[in-house]
């Protein structure tokens, strides 16, 4: 038997407007704020250069992720 989503489901879920809950806002912003932290680490550190940009958009990136984990993996939790 396999462990693997229904692959329609998977891209139902995926594909759908996922309206966020309060308590998701929470954790929204609790990423925002804590990646803008270690933005603002990065921005005192390093110089500017294409690796410091490079930096900042994973940064982005990894928020971006994070946020898309909540928005399609937890439930009604409010």
């Amino acid at each position: 038997m396999s462990t693997m989503p229904d692959p329609y489901t998977q891209i139902d879920n995926e594909f759908t407007y996922h309206p966020p809950t309060p308590k998701q806002k929470l954790l929204y912003e609790a990423l925002r704020e804590d990646a803008k932290k270690f933005a603002k680490c990065i921005a005192g550190l390093c110089p500017n250069s294409r690796e410091t940009s490079l930096a900042y958009t994973k940064l982005q990136e990894s928020v971006m992720w994070a946020n898309a984990s909540i928005a399609l993996n937890t439930k009604e939790i409010d």
